[in-house]
């Protein structure tokens, strides 16, 4: 019965990400974007959760660790170009 639900699950996410997907793609304006591409990361990290419960496995705990640092970054770094024009600034020494 889990694992019926477990591919439920799977098959819900696989839509979300290419309907945000789509939204990534034709988005209206950049944060759109932004906010698709942060929303397909958290599907990615929640698809591979699903895909480890449905293996009985641990060994993609890590994998969804990194995707979630590395989500993170990328929304904190494109945050930050939406808002100042540039990521990383540099002070200049007069």
């Amino acid at each position: 019965m889990l694992e019926i639900i477990i591919k439920i699950a799977l098959l819900g996410f696989a839509v979300s990400s290419f309907i945000l997907l789509i939204r990534l793609i034709k988005g209206p304006s950049t944060p759109d974007r932004v906010i698709a591409l942060d929303s397909m990361g958290i599907n990615l990290i929640a698809i591979t959760a699903l895909m480890s419960m449905l293996l009985a496995t641990s060994a993609y705990l890590d994998v969804i660790l990194l995707l979630g640092i590395l989500s993170f970054i990328g929304t904190v770094a494109f945050s930050k170009f939406l808002e100042k024009g540039v990521i990383v600034e540099y002070e200049r020494n007069r």
